[in-house]
């Protein structure tokens, strides 16, 4: 009696599955200290605040040059600052890297995180 084999395309989703490659992870290109514990401590160091703020503007951007049908209209930098100051104060152990991805969100009108 023999055994009938699965068909190929089946054992490779199975081995995708089973190695988590189904579901890639962000990898986040920053700073070594991306908390918002980070965020909150610069507001007393005005050049590292400038220096988060432009990081997250150049997130912004790169968001538009990936989804140029969907853009983050131009905004201010005191925008972008209280934006991420809401966003820590409501997730204190988030990262503020995080809130510049949930900006694109609301600012390009898709109002929800990108899905692969």
């Amino acid at each position: 009696m023999s055994r009938k084999l699965p068909p190929l395309s089946l054992l490779l989703f199975s081995a995708l599955i089973a190695t988590g490659a189904a579901a890639a992870q962000l990898k986040t290109v920053g700073f070594d200290d991306m908390s918002c514990n980070a965020w909150v401590k610069s507001k007393d160091d005005a050049e590292q605040r400038k220096i988060y703020l432009a990081w997250i503007r150049g997130v912004l951007t790169g968001h538009n040059y990936a989804r140029q049908s969907q853009q983050v209209s131009a905004i201010s930098s005191g925008t972008v600052e209280n934006f991420v100051d809401r966003y820590c104060v409501e997730k204190p152990l988030g990262e503020f890297s995080d809130a510049a991805l949930r900006m694109s969100d609301k600012f390009s009108g898709r109002n929800e995180a990108i899905t692969r």
